[in-house]
């Protein structure tokens, strides 16, 4: 990558590259910062528009916006080979709406991490979460 003396042309570059990594459009994708002592956090949300619900997709942090993004773009490249699929039926509590959502994690804890990420757990029912196959 070249290094632009312009933190924000880069940022910009890198946020556009992940969008177009993962094949989603501006508005299914959350850029969210955060500070953690001497780091910048970056998480990852994805905006599902079926269902208007927001799931973290990956969290990474580095010492500014850059580093963090970098790591993402290094993360959003590999992570179908290095992490496992899963599939999650759930529904809104109150709802009789059944929803199918899919993740990738290093394992059922991290997926359910992911899925319960910035809600409130009370507020949703899992009725599933099972591994898929390896094709």
């Amino acid at each position: 990558m070249t290094h632009d003396t312009n933190a924000h042309v880069q940022i910009s570059r890198l946020q556009s590259q992940i969008r177009e990594h993962l094949g989603l459009a501006p508005e299914e994708l959350f850029f969210d910062y955060g500070a953690d002592g001497d780091q910048v956090t970056l998480n990852l949300i994805t905006i599902n528009p079926e269902h208007s619900q927001s799931f973290l997709f990956h969290n990474t942090t580095g010492r500014d916006k850059v580093s963090a993004l970098e790591a993402m773009m290094e993360y959003v490249r590999s992570f179908r080979e290095r992490e496992h699929s899963f599939t999650i039926q759930w529904a809104i509590r109150g709802s009789n709406q059944l929803h199918t959502s899919y993740f990738r994690g290093a394992d059922i804890f991290d997926v359910l991490r992911k899925f319960i990420f910035g809600r409130d757990k009370s507020a949703i029912v899992v009725y599933s979460v099972h591994l898929n196959a390896v094709s």
